[in-house]
This record gives C-alpha cells, structure tokens and sequence, in this order.
C-alpha cells in the first residue's frame, strides 16, 4: 500500500492506494498517527481521501476508528471522502458511516472542513 500526503491551507490530505489489509494496517496507521501529531499544531482538519483504496478490511477499519478517536481527542476535525462502491459498502454494513464522518468527494470534505484551529 501506497501513502501519499498534500497540504491545503490548513488542511491534511492523506491518500492511501490500494488494499488496506492485515498486512497494511500497521504502517497506515503509523502514517495517520504521524499525521495527528503534526496536526494538532498545524492543521485544523484531516481528511482521508479513499477514491484509490480498493479494499479495506476489519483491520483497516480499526486503522480508521483509532485515527478519529484521536483526532478528536486532539480537536482536529477528521473525515473521510471519495470511497469507493466496495469500500462505502464495508463502511455502510459495519456501521462505522455512522461514527466517522463521510463525505462523497474530496469537494465536498474541503468545503466542510474548517478554515481555522479550532
């Protein structure tokens, strides 16, 4: 699995590609954890951007339930964009859309994210 990261202003952008399985889930979360330390004095919000992850698994899900528990801890605002029909429907049946925020595409996170630290 491949990780990459852009800044928007005040807003992290990571973007995992492929599969985030057993296998992955320990160094994507290493990534989002690196992430949430730098963000709690530079950004105001981080957004997982999903439109090149191909499968996620109950291990990846974990990865994700961890990083918005953190980040709310640390008042970052935390959501995820542009999931695909597979991976929107493990999100869906897991219930985890319920508890982590969702949004179609990366537009609509951007538009939703905060402008400022809270």
């Amino acid at each position: 699995m491949n990780v990459r990261f852009e800044r928007l202003a005040l807003t992290t952008l990571v973007m995992p590609e492929g599969r985030l399985d057993f296998g992955a889930a320990a160094g994507f979360q290493r990534h989002i954890e690196e992430v949430l330390a730098g963000a709690a004095t530079a950004s105001a919000a981080v957004i997982i951007d999903c439109s090149a992850l191909d499968y996620v698994s109950s291990a990846g899900l974990r990865v994700f339930l961890l990083a918005a528990r953190a980040a709310q801890r640390a008042g970052i605002s935390f959501a995820l964009c542009a999931l695909k029909p597979a991976v929107r429907e493990v999100f869906e049946l897991s219930g985890f859309s319920r508890i982590i925020c969702v949004h179609t595409d990366r537009a609509t996170a951007l538009a939703s994210a905060p402008r400022e630290p809270a």
